[in-house]
C-alpha cells in the first residue's frame, strides 16, 4: 500500500509540474512565502495586466477596498486558467486540486499561514478583513472541475446550474467584500452574474465550440431546428439567428431582474455594478447588431462604445457625489 501511494503521489506531482509548464511562470507556487505587501502587489499586477475592464472599474472603488477586489480577481483569474488554459484534463484537475488545498489552508490555519502562493497570502487577509466564507471560492473550483468533463447541456436549467458555480459566486464575493451578506442582494446579484455569463456564452459560441463545448441548451437547439453541424460548419442559418435572438432576449430579462441591486448598495459599488451591467447589455446589442451571426465573427464592443460606457459611469459618480443619492434601479 505505501508503494502504491508513493506511485500515485509521484504521478500527481508529475501532472502538476506538466500543468504549470503550460501556464505563465508567475502562476507557480514560489519556494518562499511572500510578505503580505508582496502578495498584494502581485495581485495588483495580475489584475492590471490581465483584465483592463476590471482595472477601469476599480477606479470607482474606495481605495481601502481595492486590495480586496484585486486578491479576489487574482484568485478567479488563475483558477479559471488552471481549468481552461492547460490543455490537458488530468493536469488541470491535478492543479485545481492543489489550488483547492491552498484555499483550505486559508481557512484551516490562523490568517492563512499555511498558504504560500501570493494569491492566497493576499486572499487570507481579505477573508479575515471581510469575513468571507469559503463556499463561493470553493464553488468556482467546482465549476472549473466540471468544465473538464461536461461539454453539453440539455436544458437552460442545467446551464443556470452551471452558472450557479461559475458566475454567481463572483458577485457574492464582491458583495461580501463590500460589507453586504443578505439573501435579497445575493438573489439579485445571481441574476446579473448569470446574465453576464450567458451573454459571454452567446458571444463565444464559435470559440467555445473550438474548445469542445456548447452552452446553448439542446432543448432550445431542437426547438429551433438547429443541430451541432450548424455550429461546426460556422454556417449561420435563419434558424440559428432565431435561436440566438431568443437567447439574447431571455438574457436581457435576466439583466432587468437583477437591476434593482444597483439601488441597494453604496454609491461607489453602484457605479461599478452599473458599468458591468451596461457592458453585458452592450455585448447583447453587439450580437443583435450583426444579425445574431456569432459564427462568422465574434461580436465585440467597439472602443467608442467603451468610452461612452465609461463616460456614463463617470457622469453617474459625479452626480452621486453632488447629490449624495444612489444610482436609480
Amino acid at each position: 500500500m505505501p508503494a502504491l501511494q508513493n506511485t500515485e503521489e509521484f504521478s500527481r506531482n508529475e501532472l502538476i509540474e506538466r500543468g504549470w509548464s503550460a501556464l505563465p511562470a508567475e502562476y507557480r507556487i514560489p519556494a518562499q512565502r511572500p510578505s503580505l505587501e508582496g502578495a498584494q502587489a502581485y495581485c495588483k499586477r495580475l489584475t492590471e495586466s490581465h483584465y483592463e475592464n476590471f482595472h477601469v472599474a476599480s477606479w470607482f472603488l474606495p481605495k481601502r477596498l481595492r486590495p480586496h477586489f484585486e486578491s479576489i480577481y487574482a484568485y478567479c483569474r488563475i483558477s479559471d486558467d488552471l481549468g481552461d488554459e492547460v490543455g490537458n484534463r488530468e493536469q488541470s484537475l491535478a492543479l485545481l486540486g492543489l489550488w483547492g488545498e491552498q484555499l483550505d489552508a486559508c481557512y484551516q490555519r490562523p490568517e492563512g499561514s499555511g498558504a504560500s502562493h501570493p494569491v492566497f497570502v493576499a486572499l487570507a487577509a481579505t477573508i479575515a478583513a471581510c469575513d468571507i466564507p469559503k463556499e463561493p471560492f470553493a464553488d468556482l473550483l467546482t465549476a472549473f472541475r466540471q468544465d473538464q468533463s461536461v461539454t453539453r447541456f440539455d436544458s437552460m436549467a442545467e446551464v443556470l446550474g452551471y452558472c450557479r458555480f461559475s458566475a454567481n459566486p463572483v458577485g457574492r464575493l464582491v458583495l461580501y467584500a463590500s460589507g453586504y451578506r443578505d439573501a435579497e442582494r445575493f438573489r439579485l446579484s445571481d441574476f446579473t452574474c448569470s446574465a453576464l455569463q450567458l451573454a459571454n456564452f452567446w458571444q463565444d459560441v464559435r470559440v467555445d465550440y473550438g474548445k469542445g463545448r456548447i452552452y446553448i441548451p439542446r432543448e432550445d437547439m431542437d426547438r429551433f431546428g438547429v443541430g451541432e453541424e450548424t455550429i461546426a460548419s460556422a454556417r449561420t442559418t435563419a434558424e440559428f439567428r432565431e435561436l440566438l435572438r431568443y437567447e439574447v432576449n431571455e438574457t436581457r430579462k435576466m439583466f432587468a431582474a437583477g437591476a434593482p441591486l444597483v439601488g441597494m448598495v453604496d454609491r461607489e459599488l453602484a457605479v461599478d455594478l452599473d458599468l458591468f451591467t451596461r457592458g453585458g447589455l452592450e455585448i447583447l446589442n453587439a450580437i443583435e447588431a450583426q444579425d445574431f451571426d456569432v459564427l462568422k465573427a465574434r461580436p465585440a464592443i467597439s472602443k467608442w462604445r467603451k468610452v461612452l460606457l465609461l463616460t456614463g459611469a463617470l457622469r453617474d459618480k459625479f452626480v452621486l457625489r453632488r447629490s449624495g443619492q444612489k444610482v436609480a434601479a
